[in-house]
């Protein structure tokens, strides 16, 4: 199952990240209509179509790019082992998107107390944007030292202020996607992303690279 990712991605390019594609609500009904008549079919497609966003959030919260396709391919395996339990009255009300975030969610919580007795290095924090194609090699490795230490700044937040800065400020959902994927209210939502900026605001002062950059302002 690890590599259904790799698997997918060969298929289909991937979507943006951060934005929900033109028509959004009309793929996710179609997805629904799909996954209720054939499931594997209905779920090649779900892959396909949130694939790009399940990584990259999985990548905020893994050591590396292998840990982080081995999360989120663990994530798609629960939620299909899931989806063979629905019927087509549950499935015609699922929000797949923050529904497929949910369970990444607790998936790498549940990584994360497995290995608590031997702790690992702060995650590195990466958006899903590639470098730009003429970026020097100095410039890169500025940006690969950037992300670096605001992995380290986010390891250092609660797992839900943690959760809600990176869906809200890094992958770009809105808030009410933010507490669906939190099981919330908005307004809490809204709160835990407050606060986890507000945290992170002065444990960047000492960080330069950080101020200069404005990643955290």
């Amino acid at each position: 199952m690890s590599g259904i990712v790799e698997d997918v991605s060969q298929r289909a390019g991937p979507r943006s990240a951060a934005d929900p594609a033109p028509g959004a609500d009309e793929v996710e009904q179609q997805l629904r209509v799909c996954l209720a008549s054939d499931l594997d079919a209905g779920f090649a497609a779900l892959v396909r179509e949130h694939e790009a966003v399940v990584y990259s959030v999985a990548r905020q919260f893994s050591r590396d790019a292998s840990d982080a396709e081995d999360l989120a391919a663990d994530a798609f395996l629960r939620a299909y082992r899931a989806l063979r339990g629905y019927d087509g009255e549950r499935l015609a009300t699922l929000r797949l998107r923050p529904w497929l975030l949910a369970i990444l969610r607790n998936t790498a919580r549940n990584a994360a107390r497995d290995r608590a007795r031997r702790p690992d290095p702060p995650p590195a924090f990466e958006t899903a944007d590639e470098p730009a194609g003429g970026a020097s090699v100095e410039q890169r490795a500025e940006s690969a030292e950037v992300q670096r230490e605001l992995g380290t700044l986010l390891a250092q937040l609660p797992e839900v202020q943690r959760t809600a800065v990176v869906l809200r400020h890094v992958i770009g959902l809105g808030t009410a996607e933010v507490a669906e994927v939190l099981r919330c209210p908005e307004g809490t939502a809204k709160s835990h992303v407050s606060r986890g900026l507000r945290r992170l605001r002065p444990l960047a002062e000492n960080r330069p690279g950080l101020r200069e950059e404005g990643r955290i302002r």
